[in-house]
């Protein structure tokens, strides 16, 4: 008996060492897993990116602004000098936090009153615009223990009513509700998860049922094979997209800020593109085992990537420009932008153009991949 048990196991390890890819995906998941949650995802948020519009632009200001960029939770990205620019470094992503400061900012503390300034967040993000608040109330208090101090030593009581207050508005999601930050977000992945899956056998069922040889010698050429590939579940992809949307409408009351056009065109954009690298891994795979585990290996950086879950503000360097090879991350941003923010194509530039020439380059690998080994 475990002679035919033993016989049986060695095999396997025969078969095991003949399948690389399966071996190497067994040995590199658990490593990169490991380096992903124990190195590239911190749950700390700190270094948000802050813009600051300060009008005053006096010692006060500027000790309040120093104070911020000192806390480790804010990094000055940009000073703006209009209220639109600052807004519009919030709608577009390129900060996370917003401080105005009036003019009178300083002159008020000097007699004795509080300095007001003010706070704006992004609230599509619940736990970022949370710590960004508490935060900046921490930092604010600190100033006006330290002014008190001074204005105490210096005359006595009465400087006791001054200090710095800092007044927060929250954009976008007000109330900060999870659910609101959460379904763009799931949206994105649903489409992500679907597309990927659905086309990674797109290939590799056509060749184990022997049926890519005879449509090989038909005239169809490789880029009309690709695309009569992709189009169908592009159709269905959306239909569920749209099926999503709907449900978030229905169930959870969310409703879309901004335009529904630019979101299904965007969203489109978004599926070629994951539908692409879906038929890539069905070029390079030899059967629907294989397209399995490669789709798998693809799918799981994503959502720890992508921002779908923990903040990429709160990142290493390293891991956020890893982050970027992600077509997921560029979608999360758009449909964020888009249901939550009401922003537009203008705000979302920089999130469009990458997923475009990733579409383009991931189709055209494929095309190539594809002529390649049909040869």
């Amino acid at each position: 008996m475990w002679a035919r048990i033993g016989a049986m196991v060695r095999k396997e390890f025969i078969q095991i060492g003949r399948d690389r890819r399966t071996l190497g995906m067994v040995i590199a998941m658990p490593i990169m897993m490991l380096l992903l949650y124990g190195y590239g995802i911190n749950i700390v948020i700190d270094h948000l990116p802050l813009v600051v519009f300060n009008e005053a632009n006096d010692p006060e200001s500027r000790a309040l602004v120093t104070a911020m960029q000192n806390s480790s939770y804010f990094d000055v990205v940009q000073y703006v000098h209009t209220q639109d620019a600052m807004t519009s470094a919030i709608d577009g992503g390129t900060a996370k936090v917003a401080i105005h400061i009036p003019p009178d900012f300083g002159t008020a503390i000097l007699r004795g009153e509080q300095g007001q300034a003010q706070l704006v967040v992004d609230g599509s993000d619940p736990n970022n615009a949370s710590t960004a608040s508490f935060a900046a109330g921490m930092v604010a208090q600190a100033q006006s223990t330290r002014i008190i101090t001074q204005q105490l030593a210096r005359r006595g009581m009465g400087g006791l009513r001054s200090g710095v207050e800092m007044r927060p508005v929250v954009l976008y999601n007000p109330s900060l509700k999870s659910v609101n930050f959460m379904i763009p977000s799931i949206i994105g992945l649903i489409m992500s998860f679907q597309t990927i899956l659905l086309t990674a056998f797109a290939v590799t069922r056509e060749r184990e049922q022997g049926t890519l040889e005879q449509i090989i010698v038909t005239p169809i050429r490789t880029w009309e094979f690709m695309l009569g590939k992709i189009l169908p579940y592009t159709v269905t992809s959306t239909v569920g997209a749209f099926g999503a949307v709907l449900g978030a409408r229905l169930i959870f009351g969310f409703r879309i800020a901004g335009d529904l056009g630019l979101l299904i065109l965007l969203s489109v954009l978004f599926l070629m593109g994951s539908l692409g690298l879906g038929l890539l891994v069905s070029v390079v795979s030899k059967t629907q085992g294989q397209a399995t585990q490669t789709a798998m290996f693809i799918m799981i950086p994503s959502i720890l990537l992508s921002g779908f879950i923990f903040s990429r503000d709160a990142m290493p360097w390293i891991v956020r420009q890893l982050g970027l090879l992600v077509p997921l991350t560029y979608y999360i941003q758009i449909v964020r932008g888009i249901m939550l923010k009401g922003v537009g194509i203008e705000s979302l530039w920089s999130a469009v153009w990458p997923l475009l020439i990733y579409s383009i380059v991931v189709f055209g690998l494929s095309a190539v991949l594809f002529q390649k080994r049909t040869v």
